[in-house]
């Protein structure tokens, strides 16, 4: 281990944008702690020198707390958080499916309240650090076929703009990343076109200029669809459902 590292830990990291940040930061020559349920692939991972596994279930929230304690014993300390756990299936977005939704709600809202709990006396005690909490556009405003995906993005964009003040007073900095289509094995469920569809590589290097090179709150990608989102977040109601209802019925 290198004098002055960074360190930073990882959640959701076994496939999709988590395990290319994971392997983006390792790259940069941070050490990584890597978390997700498949311990046979973080294992994997942990072959490179800068990344070792601590496979975790974000939704056990006690759990949550003992993996970051392991992760202290062995790391000492921790620069950076991104939780990352996700889960989609748009198969059974297409009507209320309450089972699934609480499912969604658990890995994609709670899974990330229970890791930022766990790390929160840490970093406030520290007075240093960064959280950084991935999101979606699908967080933006409700979309089509999105009654258990969009909710839980929604609420994890409320929840970083609300703990944002309350950290800040302890100088630690808390951001939210919304990436557009992104090619994972998530998104390859869809059965839609997904417009400006970007590699996980991209999103990547877009995630990592962004924690690193920048103090902007939302790291938001790729732009020619983001912007657009944006726009329409902005417009009355009566509008923005006309205008998504009558792209909806193409």
């Amino acid at each position: 281990m290198l004098k002055n590292q960074k360190k930073i830990w990882i959640t959701g990291a076994s496939s999709g944008i988590g395990k290319a940040i994971a392997e983006k930061f390792a790259k940069e020559g941070w050490r990584i702690a890597v978390s997700a349920r498949r311990k046979e692939i973080l294992d994997q991972m942990a072959k490179d020198h800068n990344i070792s596994s601590f496979p975790l279930d974000v939704v056990d929230e006690q759990n949550c707390k003992i993996t970051f304690q392991k992760i202290i014993s062995e790391f000492t300390e921790i620069d950076l958080c991104i939780f990352c756990s996700g889960t989609y299936d748009p198969k059974k977005e297409k009507e209320i499916d309450l089972k699934q939704n609480r499912f969604v709600m658990d890995v994609n809202y709670f899974g990330v309240l229970n890791c930022v709990k766990a790390v929160e006396k840490y970093f406030k005690d520290k007075r240093n650090g960064h959280i950084s909490i991935v999101s979606s556009i699908a967080g933006y405003r409700g979309l089509p076929n999105s009654s258990g995906y969009g909710p839980s993005k929604a609420a994890l964009n409320n929840f970083a703009e609300s703990i944002f003040f309350d950290f800040k007073k302890y100088n630690v900095r808390i951001s939210v990343i919304s990436p557009g289509f992104i090619k994972t094995p998530l998104t390859d469920k869809n059965d839609f076109p997904m417009p400006f569809l970007r590699s996980v590589e991209f999103a990547a290097e877009k995630i990592y200029h962004g924690l690193t090179k920048s103090n902007s709150f939302e790291i938001h990608f790729p732009k020619q669809l983001t912007l657009i989102l944006k726009f329409l977040r902005i417009l009355p109601y009566k509008i923005y459902l006309f205008l998504i209802y009558k792209l909806y019925k193409r």
